[in-house]
């Protein structure tokens, strides 16, 4: 079965080019014919489900601040700045100087090869998409600024290229959503764990987000108004989405029952309707309630729903881990998935480490299809009832996990392995096999060393590259952990 998403991935992308306002009068039809690479540039930004706003041309000073002030009224995500032929720094100089969204640059050369042409200084200009870019990083770094990151190569036949196109397209849809989401917090952090707390204002600091303060009261008026038809279709659901097996070893595990799958509907539906009214897009959250009281049936029931939740886009965390969630939604919106985990038993004779966590996961991307258990009790914290098992699918992993500094500056910390075939152990949890190089005891120590919070997001494909270029257009230290034995 399908999980859509809850809202459709976006961006909002401006693109220009620039380029030398002396040589149009120099070189007849150079300048329409830059323009009609520069189409085909905006042709393929646009296939990356963005929207686009080409602002064309910027050959000068005067046109560079005109363009500036267009520009920033667009409230872009992110900026592409294609160089069409050679330009001046002083028109890169306004752009720099004027505009808040990052920039990426496309250097993208039309013609391949030049062996069986004659050689002309007009086919040299129409060429000349990477000669002014040292100049632009000079004037870069001059203004205080970051080297502009770049898309350099072939406009026809580099799927490098093509795919660092696309990859920035991603990005953007990062940055759009990060912009102005709103967190929710729900009850407290598990107070034993101090690498978990932090400052709501250092989220908005670096991801331009909000921390929305919510109680389990709104849970459970959402709850208590439950619709009877909705919960049936949300129960319907459920059944036809998991497996629901026999207990195999754990003596914690139980064949779904009734009760627990009637109480995961109520609550999924309840969590539908709360995330709507509060307009969130993600939540941590911790809360133990009363012992026997119908608000600890309702918090510790969370699971099923918040999985559901997190396959359409909205991450939802346990243990409060807010630094957490905002990783598993970066994930999400890099379109590879996002599941809560953490560091679980080494398999020696496997080389092999596995990877999961109770509570929430990312349904999306899972191998398989996934498993509904009754829980007799969840280890560590208070409540039982229906949980979810699944292993993540089979191939490239990356895992990213967003510490905090000791001067309070966010920090991510990105690592990439394998998810390998081996037994899922039947506790009701996600646990994934993984191998990381050169093996999990030296990874470990890598990891460790780079001062991270317990928890991270984990996700599918190699991505490491991606989310460290985000990091550092966001302004974040980000490190990817490569292990080597010393031994």
């Amino acid at each position: 079965m399908e999980l859509q998403r809850r809202k459709p991935l976006s961006a909002r992308i401006g693109l220009f080019c620039v380029g030398h306002y002396t040589y149009w009068k120099q070189y007849e039809g150079l300048l329409d014919e830059l323009l009609g690479y520069h189409g085909v540039i905006r042709e393929r930004i646009e296939s990356h489900g963005v929207e686009v706003t080409d602002f064309g041309m910027a050959d000068n000073t005067q046109s560079a601040y005109a363009m500036a002030r267009e520009i920033k009224r667009g409230d872009f995500d992110l900026v592409f700045c294609n160089l069409a032929t050679y330009a001046t720094s002083s028109t890169w100089g306004v752009m720099v100087k004027e505009i808040s969204a990052p920039i990426v640059m496309i250097g993208l050369q039309a013609r391949r090869s030049f062996e069986s042409v004659a050689y002309t200084t007009q086919l040299q200009l129409a060429n000349d998409q990477v000669v002014a870019f040292p100049e632009f990083s000079g004037v870069s770094v001059r203004m205080g600024r970051q080297v502009p990151p770049p898309i350099l190569g072939s406009l026809h036949d580099d799927p490098r290229a093509e795919k660092e196109l696309e990859e920035w397209c991603r990005i953007a849809h990062v940055l759009h959503d990060l912009r102005g989401a709103r967190i929710g917090q729900m009850g407290h952090t598990l107070e034993a764990m101090l690498d978990m707390h932090s400052d709501h204002t250092m989220f908005t600091t670096a991801f331009g987000l909000h921390i929305v303060q919510t109680e389990p009261d709104d849970v459970m008026r959402e709850m208590k108004a439950a619709a009877p038809e909705a919960v049936a279709e949300k129960r319907q659901f459920i059944e036809n989405f998991f497996d629901t097996p026999d207990p195999v070893s754990d003596p914690d595990t139980l064949r779904l029952t009734e009760e627990d799958l009637d109480t995961a509907a109520r609550v999924a539906v309840a969590l539908d309707g709360f995330i709507a009214s509060k307009s969130l897009d993600g939540l941590a959250y911790y809360y133990e309630a009363d012992p026997g009281s119908e608000m600890r049936t309702l918090v510790t029931n969370f699971i099923v729903g918040n999985s559901i939740l997190s396959a359409q886009g909205f991450p939802m965390c346990g243990e409060n881990d807010l630094k957490t969630c905002v990783a598993m939604m970066i994930m999400d919106r890099l379109d590879i998935g996002g599941s809560f985990a953490e560091f679980h038993p080494i398999v020696f004779d496997r080389n092999a480490i596995y990877v999961g966590h109770d509570g929430p996961h990312h349904l999306q991307i899972c191998q398989g299809k996934p498993v509904l258990r009754s829980l007799l009790k969840y280890h560590g914290k208070p409540g039982s009832g229906a949980s979810v098992e699944f292993m993540i699918k089979h191939g490239p992993i990356t895992m990213f996990g967003i510490g905090q500094t000791f001067d309070g500056r966010f920090k991510f910390i990105i690592g990439e392995g394998e998810s390998v075939e081996g037994p899922l152990p039947p506790t009701g949890n996600t646990n994934t096999l993984a191998v990381f190089d050169p093996d999990p005891v030296t990874f470990l120590k890598a990891w460790c060393a780079e001062g991270p919070t317990h928890h991270f997001a984990l996700g599918i494909g190699h991505h490491a590259a991606t989310i460290k270029k985000l990091g550092e257009v966001l302004g974040i230290e980000s490190v990817i952990v490569k292990a080597r034995r010393t031994d």
